[in-house]
């Protein structure tokens, strides 16, 4: 049996990339408890995978663009047992492909809302369980940016790169705030992976589409950058804080 290490709450847990890691996560030790919006059956789904690996798991819907929703995750996290990891996963991008000077107030609102707002929100309850500060053990929080927030999202979606963009300068900054604390903090940025967040933003060929420009001709799978997140969890990246890790085929 692998060591008990706590539990993982995984936003956006019940498809693509969260739906990846959380099992991972379970079979590498941790109890694990995901948030996801609508897709009930999806993610039982994920918490029966988690629970064939031998770990206690649970889902709670809850949106992370609004506190209540980040207040029941947590509190049902606590019923699992002490929090020592978080996958700030959850984040949208939209059906229609915008300019900015087409862009509506209702749309920059909500990408902020659960993109940028939803992962400060989750990131600060997960400092209050772990910082030393607040008689925590430690911990490890993993961001999921994106490689957008360097290439910028042109014509496609400028405020979804941004708020990216966000989540890379609030991991920095966050890892040097808690560092002396037990906690480090990491991000992820993949590039164009096979998941269906490119069908709910209106174009399910999307990665197709953009293969041949990318260096290793192929878009990345979901499995292959819920390795890299685990790897950040896990003892062996215990020197590694503050950094930016791209998975994205070399684009």
């Amino acid at each position: 049996m692998p060591e008990e290490r706590g539990v993982a709450v995984v936003t956006g847990g019940s498809r693509g990339i969260g739906a990846a890691t959380a099992p991972l996560l379970a079979e590498r030790g941790w109890s694990v408890c995901i948030g996801y919006q609508n897709a009930i059956d999806a993610a039982n789904a994920v918490v029966g995978e988690c629970e064939s690996r031998g770990a206690r798991a649970a889902a709670v819907r809850a949106d992370v663009g609004a506190w209540e929703g980040v207040a029941a995750l947590f509190a049902a996290a606590d019923r699992l047992g002490e929090v020592t990891a978080l996958v700030n996963n959850a984040g949208i991008v939209y059906q229609a492909h915008t300019r900015v000077d087409e862009i509506t107030p209702e749309r920059i609102e909500r990408m902020l809302a659960v993109n940028v707002t939803g992962a400060f929100l989750c990131a600060r309850e997960a400092v209050r369980r772990m910082s030393t500060l607040h008689d925590g053990s430690g911990g490890v929080i993993v961001n999921v940016s994106s490689r957008a927030a360097a290439l910028g999202g042109a014509g496609e979606y400028v405020d979804y790169a941004a708020s990216k963009g966000a989540i890379d300068t609030m991991t920095v900054g966050l890892a040097r705030e808690v560092g002396g604390e037990g906690i480090r903090v990491n991000a992820v940025r993949p590039g164009l992976i096979e998941t269906d967040i490119h069908a709910s933003g209106g174009e399910p060929a999307r990665v197709a589409r953009l293969a041949p420009g990318i260096p290793m001709k192929r878009g990345g799978l979901a499995g292959e950058v819920a390795d890299a997140i685990v790897w950040l969890c896990s003892d062996e990246a215990s020197y590694v804080t503050g950094a930016l890790l791209d998975v994205g085929g070399g684009r």
